[in-house]
């Protein structure tokens, strides 16, 4: 007898359904999987065996074909232990067939009949609400997450018995209901925050630039300055994350597996900070079967690079195309996949290998030689990509010992959100362009205009202070940013100094 189940698998951040056929013959005992399926799911046989045992069904023990269709497409995980027991079932008449075209089934075996959750379901509840199917079965920890999608039935089931019982009588199981604006509110708090930082207002203030506009920056200063804390603040800053932001989040995360058991959504924007021994792929993604890296679950986010020299120059230079195009593309023999991965990149550094380069209160023990050498590890085209270049000072002893709190960061969001606002109108014609940051020529040629004044301030800069050519545009697109947070819609001289400052590392020539 045939019974064909829907299960679904994922590709990159998207899925796509999965039909598992089951024909069970009366003739020689025998079982035999065929249409890709990898070593994960070969040994669902073992799992899915004693599993009906132990929920007292019967195995039919007679010649089983499983064929996972289409064939082509690389089968992969422990999801489809669930699927592939229930068409055992139906094939062997221990279930009626009458509503499994109306659900995707998906989830890993215990010996014992129990579930086990799996990955990437978010993506499959999307593309089963596309397909117009009714809705969802799988284990109950994955419920949450599944029914943040709305217009399906997602039945959260403890065991194989329970999720026979939904496609049967269904007596006693709802399908999981959550109120989505509720979760997505309740959930968009960040622990830390800006007020916890004594001194450093320069500092706080390039932060509040960086995230109004969207820029990428880099912190240069000794050990303890503080800027791995003030780095992790700055997500708190940045305006809130939209739903469908965080449905798109929630997605990467889902697929890698990183979500939490019975969490629903990722509401806060992500930071992810990498040990500087990471490898190119898991920076950029990839593997066999290619999944999300370190760049892409910073998607809508902020990747911190600490001790930026430390890392490999094959990593950092991966980095330079999602820079650029805001997605990475992941190309195999079999499969090319896409991830999005729009983040800002916010880089720490020591001034010198032993860190006390400029410190009045530590002499620093490296030569020219050793700085210049230290700093050549950062490629040019990599800083290209960063706007805002920072000197971060070692903090005083009478700043450490104020009582009184800072600027708390709902106050710096508010003015951020209020020049993100006014980059939102100013770029509603080009859909590409969502911040100051990602202005191209033609875009800083309209909106950067500067008088002349600013204009020959900016001229002075470029040659008694050293600024290459590079700093040039970024200079215009961090001022105009800063004429944003003041609420100007021209840029004054005074806009143009302040972005001036934020070129450190080409006025003192470390990269020359």
């Amino acid at each position: 007898m045939l019974s064909v189940v829907r299960s679904a698998a994922t590709c990159g951040i998207n899925a796509c359904l999965i039909d598992i056929e089951t024909n069970i013959e009366n003739t020689l005992p025998n079982f035999t999987m065929v249409g890709l399926p990898d070593n994960a799911v070969r040994e669902s046989r073992g799992r899915v065996i004693t599993a009906i045992n132990n929920s007292a069904y019967i195995y039919p023990n007679k010649h089983i074909t499983i064929n996972l269709a289409p064939a082509d497409v690389k089968k992969e995980g422990s999801s489809y232990d669930l699927p592939i027991a229930i068409g055992m079932l139906a094939s062997s008449g221990q279930l009626g067939e009458a509503l499994l075209r109306d659900f995707v089934i998906l989830g890993e075996l215990a010996l014992d009949g129990s579930l086990r959750p799996v990955h990437g379901v978010l993506p499959i509840a999307i593309e089963v609400r596309s397909k117009k199917i009714r809705g969802l079965i799988l284990p109950r920890e994955n419920a949450r997450e599944a029914a943040m999608v709305e217009g399906i039935d997602v039945y959260g089931a403890a065991s194989l018995r329970e999720a026979v019982q939904v496609l049967g009588t269904n007596d006693g199981i709802a399908p999981t209901r959550i109120d989505v604006d509720k979760i997505f509110s309740a959930e968009q708090s960040y622990a830390e925050d800006f007020a916890d930082v004594k001194g450093q207002e320069n500092v706080k203030r390039a932060l509040e630039v960086a995230a109004a506009g969207g820029h990428n920056i880099i912190l240069i200063g000794p050990p303890g300055s503080g800027k791995t804390m003030l780095a992790r603040r700055l997500p708190g800053i940045l305006p809130p994350l939209t739903f469908e932001e965080s449905i798109e989040t929630t997605k990467i995360h889902s697929v890698a597996g990183l979500l939490p058991p019975n969490a629903a959504l990722v509401a806060v924007r992500p930071f992810r900070t990498p040990h500087h021994t990471i490898s190119d792929a898991a920076l950029v993604g990839g593997g066999a079967v290619p999944r999300p890296g370190e760049i892409s679950l910073s998607h809508h986010g902020v990747l911190f690079l600490d001790e930026l020299p430390e890392f490999a120059r094959n990593v950092l230079e991966v980095m330079r195309q999602p820079l650029e195009d805001g997605k990475v593309t992941i190309s195999r023999t079999k499969m090319s996949v896409e991830f999005p991965a729009a983040f800002m990149l916010v880089c720490a550094m020591n001034p010198c290998p032993c860190g006390n380069s400029g410190n009045p209160n530590h002499e620093c023990t490296c030569s020219q030689i050793q700085i210049q050498h230290y700093m050549s590890k950062i490629s040019g085209p990599l800083m290209d990509r960063i706007d805002i270049h920072l000197e971060v000072p070692a903090v005083k002893v009478a700043e450490l010992s104020q009582k009184r709190p800072g600027e708390r960061s709902s106050d710096i969001r508010a003015r951020v959100v209020a020049a993100r606002k006014i980059q939102t109108e100013r770029f509603k014609n080009r859909p590409s362009i969502f911040s100051n940051a990602a202005m191209q020529t033609r875009e800083i040629r309209e909106h950067c205009m500067i008088d002349a004044q600013a204009g020959e301030l900016l001229k002075m800069a470029m040659t008694k202070l050293g600024l290459s050519a590079r700093a040039y545009d970024r200079i215009l697109k961090v001022s105009r940013t800063i004429a944003d947070l003041a609420g100007c819609e021209s840029i004054r001289c005074d806009h143009v100094g302040e972005a001036i400052q934020y070129r450190t590392l080409d006025r003192n020539l470390w990269l020359a």
